[in-house]
């Protein structure tokens, strides 16, 4: 079976803040990578192996995942094995300012406390199984935005924004340039002076604390920028363009190594 008919993606007008990743009966394993928003997943049949910088942990059937922005992480089938699973990802912002007016606060907090792991409370199963379910409707949008930030509220609290929480001071430098920058035309030299340190001294401290090289940290960035230009409708070329990439084949080939299915599938969601 052609891994896209695997993989669907589920987007509604009324809620443009949130998109739900269906994924049935997969073998396709993920690299190391991170999200600008706030994850919430579950898995409906199989066992995987959910990295993170908490982890391994073992995920089955029933278990439900949290995953902060921007923390590098994985979650791939045990060898020889399928499964499937549901993802849905929340615009940062709109959850935050949902989540404050939950708590009645004046002010949306800098950040949410809402520590990747996983979770197997069949409490919980039940209502992210609930929460993580397609729009199909205004009324099921409007359902959503009132339940999805009650949930969250009651699973995390304020605190400071945890972006970069695990990376040494001598680093944030580079991971700054790179947030800022990371459509444009960045060397590793440039990010290692940025911290000074010689480019292979900053390649080994990077990968030791992120996980990841910073060329693998770059191109998960433009992916991730390219994947919200697409959500917004703009064509292939526009979006390879406006995130770096040499082309549309190299967009092509980035955005199926992340996220097992071709741009055009992803930006072609069925209405």
């Amino acid at each position: 079976m052609p891994s896209d008919s695997q993989h669907r993606i589920h987007r509604h007008p009324a809620a443009p803040w949130a998109e739900l990743r269906v994924s049935v009966n997969t073998r396709d394993c993920y690299r190391a990578h991170a999200h600008a928003e706030f994850s919430v997943g579950i898995v409906d049949t199989g066992c995987a192996t959910f990295h993170h910088p908490g982890g391994p942990q073992q995920v089955q059937a029933g278990s439900v995942v949290l995953i902060e922005p921007d923390v590098v992480h994985s979650c791939n089938p045990l060898p020889g094995n399928i499964w499937s699973y549901r993802m849905l990802f929340i615009n940062a912002d709109w959850l935050r300012h949902a989540v404050a007016q939950v708590r009645g606060m004046a002010a949306p907090p800098d950040g949410l406390e809402w520590i990747s792991r996983s979770l197997r409370d069949p409490a919980i199963t039940r209502c992210v199984d609930l929460l993580c379910r397609p729009v199909t409707s205004e009324a099921a949008a409007h359902a959503l935005a009132a339940d999805l930030p009650r949930w969250v509220a009651s699973q995390s609290r304020p605190g400071h924004p945890r972006d970069w929480a695990h990376v040494p001071e001598e680093l944030v430098p580079a991971m700054a340039a790179m947030q800022a920058g990371y459509e444009k035309r960045v060397t590793v030299q440039e990010l290692a002076e940025a911290c000074g340190m010689s480019s292979s001294r900053f390649i080994r401290r990077f990968q030791t604390a992120c996980g990841m090289t910073p060329g693998s940290y770059l191109q998960n960035l433009r992916v991730n920028g390219a994947r919200r230009l697409l959500s917004q409708g703009m064509a292939l070329a526009d979006a390879a363009q406006s995130m770096g990439f040499s082309d549309q084949a190299h967009l092509q080939r980035a955005f199926k190594a992340h996220h097992a299915m071709t741009p055009g599938n992803y930006r072609s969601v069925p209405s």
